[in-house]
């Protein structure tokens, strides 16, 4: 093959991943002694080296466990696992484990309003606040009138209007869900539509459309507006129009406890640390003290921007139908993929790419590269749609810095540059 390079090193900002919620690390982590490492899963000719790179970056960054695949043309060619699910009874990842996706949702809610565009029932530049006017603000509340230029397309592309990182006072709201409760009076933890109630009552930090700034909540009210003009939960809605029809039928909006873990779905750790390490108050009024990852915020608040749990394989299945290219079928018209990826304000540094609709986008080659990232304690992904005719997703079962995903990107180009003929054999039939 010549080798057609498409990496994301140095383009992998900082907010590719979101930047969910940190916890205070009260102690150094030391990755554990991890002498073996299962690996499941057909390998691939010519990759043997990939496997034992993602095994090596593991055990450098002290991860358990996390499964990779990768498509090339439409065909998924490799679906493997790594590391354990469970750790601690040495139960290994399986290729299609369910993971926490965090800020990889993004693309999802993305194309779920495209479908709502598709069917007439919303326009990109229309105006969010007669759609979600049934969540009032707190009694006395002042409401900002600069909700009033807000649209759907500030939304999408992160310019609605709120910086969290501002200096002397920015804070993510979907991680202030006792504030956010007790503001207005709503039960703790406080959903999505109470963090919109409050956030009401709270002044914008720029004028809409005047800046880029990530913003998780603007994707909580991308979901609401989902609710209202749909007629249907966020998440019902969400698979019966997006990730069924692309035959990702596994992927669900996740659980906060562990308890109500889904079933395949992996345990989630700190790199190097036990389950239950750090200890935080619960989001859960009289819960007590819990591990930040299952209960330090409230994963079901943040199912639109942050919430989804899904495979390697079910993820590559919703973007191979949402891609543009011509095999498998879109989901979506080109002209709503156009709308999808083809403009945004500039992000990465050397200014070669921007945030569009859910993803970040680079031109070139003809065509463009794609991608998305996530973390929240516990869990780290990323989804990548290459230029050249690639596409391949990472998900891990505990955190890490965006130096993995830039390592990783390396080992995998490096392993496909020495490859001669790819499998003609598509392992999505093999996989639920």
């Amino acid at each position: 093959m010549k080798r057609v390079r498409a990496s994301l090193i140095g383009l992998v900002v900082a907010a590719s991943c979101g930047r969910e919620p940190t916890t205070p690390v009260t102690q150094p982590v030391t990755p554990p002694a991890q002498q073996e490492m299962p690996t499941t899963g057909t390998g691939m000719p010519g990759m043997t080296s990939f496997d034992q790179r993602v095994r090596d970056l593991m055990r450098q960054y002290g991860i358990p466990g996390g499964a990779v695949a990768l498509v090339r043309d439409g065909k998924l060619i490799y679906a493997r696992g790594f590391g354990y699910a469970d750790a601690e009874n040495k139960t290994p990842v399986q290729p299609d484990a369910l993971f926490r996706i965090a800020s990889v949702s993004k693309p999802i809610t993305s194309a779920a309003i495209m479908k709502l565009v598709e069917d007439g029932k919303l326009g990109l530049d229309d105006r969010v606040a007669p759609l979600i006017a049934d969540l009032k603000p707190a009694p006395g509340a002042k409401v900002d009138p600069r909700w009033e230029q807000i649209t759907i397309r500030h939304l999408l592309n992160h310019t609605g209007g709120w910086d969290r990182d501002k200096p002397n006072g920015g804070f993510d709201p979907m991680f202030q869900s006792a504030v956010a409760a007790a503001a207005v009076g709503a039960p703790a933890p406080a959903s999505a539509e109470t963090i919109i109630r409050y956030m009401k009552g709270m002044p914008l930090d720029f004028d809409p459309g005047t800046k880029w700034a990530y913003s998780n909540f603007g994707y909580d009210i991308l979901g609401r507006v989902i609710e209202r003009l749909s007629g249907m939960p966020y998440e019902e809605f969400v698979r019966t129009r997006v990730l069924q029809p692309a035959g990702a039928n596994r992927t669900r909006v996740g659980k906060t406890r562990m308890k109500d873990a889904l079933a395949d779905e992996v345990r989630y750790y700190y790199p190097g640390a036990a389950l239950n390490w750090p200890l935080v108050p619960s989001v859960f009024p009289g819960e007590g003290i819990v591990p930040a990852n299952y209960g330090g915020y409230y994963l079901e608040a943040t199912d639109s921007h942050g919430g989804w749990v899904s495979s390697t394989v079910d993820l590559l299945r919703f973007l191979t139908h949402v891609d543009g290219r011509a095999s498998p079928a879109d989901i979506l018209s080109p002209q709503l993929v156009a709308e999808m990826t083809g403009s945004g304000a500039t992000t990465c540094p050397d200014g070669s790419c921007y945030y569009a609709a859910g993803w970040w986008v680079r031109p070139g080659q003809g065509d463009a590269t794609w991608w998305h990232g996530g973390d929240y304690p516990g869990t780290k992904g990323m989804l990548v749609r290459s230029a050249n005719g690639f596409a391949w997703v990472a998900l891990f079962n505990a955190g890490a810095p965006n130096s993995l995903v830039n390592e990783l990107d390396a080992a995998l180009w490096n392993a496909l540059g020495v490859i001669t003929s790819f499998p003609t054999h598509d392992l999505f039939s093999s996989f639920r």
